[in-house]
């Protein structure tokens, strides 16, 4: 027995199956943010007073470099999973829930991508780290 309408069925509207993997990857990250998020202010805030060359040689040190990444990572994919609901709640035209979701996917990965690239030229272009 089935609870969905006749044309519903017809149509082939109804859950897109994707539900509970967006509700998990949304809680996973969150909690993934929460000890990243931590060390980064732990560790900005021990670096007040540092000059330049001591806060590059620090976020060259290979563990924060890492560490700083999978932070970039994990928030900017719980980011684009927020938004995603946003959008999916409040836009209401197809084509512009579509390019909404596009634009959203692709903000989110140039904003990794940047991040992740700053890393990466201080830990790779310091000198320092090891």
């Amino acid at each position: 027995m089935s609870l969905r309408t006749p044309l519903s069925r017809v149509r082939g509207l109804g859950a897109a199956r994707s539900g509970t993997g967006h509700f998990m990857g949304q809680r996973l990250t969150a909690m993934a943010n929460i000890p990243l998020a931590i060390f980064f202010v732990i560790a900005m805030v021990s670096q007040i007073g540092a000059s330049h060359a001591e806060v590059v040689a620090f976020i060259a040190n290979p563990v924060v470099a890492i560490v700083f990444i999978l932070l970039i990572a994990s928030v900017t994919y719980h980011m684009r999973l927020g938004m995603q609901v946003v959008i999916e709640d409040y836009v209401h035209g197809e084509l512009a829930k579509i390019l909404a979701i596009v634009a959203n996917t692709f903000f989110t990965i140039v904003i990794a991508l940047a991040s992740i690239f700053a890393i990466l030229k201080i830990a790779f272009t310091s000198g320092a780290g090891m």
